[in-house]
């Protein structure tokens, strides 16, 4: 029967990320077969050791996968240093299993957003190397033109790394903002932020439309859903 690491199990069984297992393991708060084990890489075979966590046993859970209307104002992360509201508030009196987000936006990013407690297909989604496309709705500040759009897909250089935005499309141009959908198969920190910034360009609402061939659709703002075993198994 092949092994696994403590915190590794532990992220296996859906309890938490691998990386706060690691903490617990750290802490004194999980046993294996009876006894205290503070090595996070301690090998572990599922389904014959036995694991508990502050005394209760640890058992594999029901995976979850939850689509989430995120609005401007809250943090991505389970909890703020700064005491700033986050996403995870709009989840709190669900009744779901520990879930982490499924990458993230930015403060006054908006739009779909995901959750679960299954790590492995997160990181599958989250990894660079599966080049996910994720579509984004943006208001600019200003007209954008043609002469934009060249510029945006050649790129910009910024703290060292070369940003591009190379599939952008005009949906509505005013005197004073123009609305740009963007797709993106690899982005960076406050990546479409920055590019637009590099021209003067200011971003007035940023949202996320689509993650693979998820859409946001009509979920309302602030509120969340269960995914189909469907749409799970399209974005593996």
């Amino acid at each position: 029967m092949p092994s696994t690491g403590l915190a590794r199990a532990l992220s296996k069984l859906g309890h938490c990320s691998r990386r706060e297992g690691g903490r617990l393991v750290l802490a004194g708060r999980v046993r294996l077969n009876g006894r205290i084990c503070r090595n996070p890489e301690q090998p572990v075979q599922l389904g014959r050791d036995r694991l508990d966590i502050d005394g209760a046993p640890v058992a594999a859970r029901e995976k979850v996968y939850v689509a989430l209307n995120k609005p401007r104002g809250l943090v991505t992360s389970a909890r703020d240093e700064q005491g700033r509201d986050t996403v995870f508030s709009l989840l709190a009196d669900a009744g779901l299993p520990p879930l982490s987000a499924v990458g993230r936006l930015d403060k006054a990013s908006e739009g779909l957003l995901l959750f679960s407690n299954d790590h492995a297909w997160s990181n599958h989604l989250t990894d660079p190397a599966s080049h996910l496309p994720k579509t984004y709705h943006v208001q600019a500040g200003g007209a954008v033109t043609a002469d934009h759009l060249a510029a945006f897909a050649h790129g910009i250089e910024d703290n060292g790394e070369h940003l591009r935005l190379p599939e952008v499309r005009l949906l509505r141009t005013g005197s004073k903002n123009t609305w740009l959908e963007i797709v993106l198969t690899e982005g960076r920190n406050r990546h479409i932020r920055r590019v637009l910034a590099a021209f003067d360009l200011e971003v007035l609402r940023l949202i996320r439309i689509t993650i693979g061939p998820l859409t946001l659709g009509d979920l309302p703002k602030g509120q969340w859903r269960l995914l189909t075993e469907r749409e799970v198994g399209s974005l593996k």
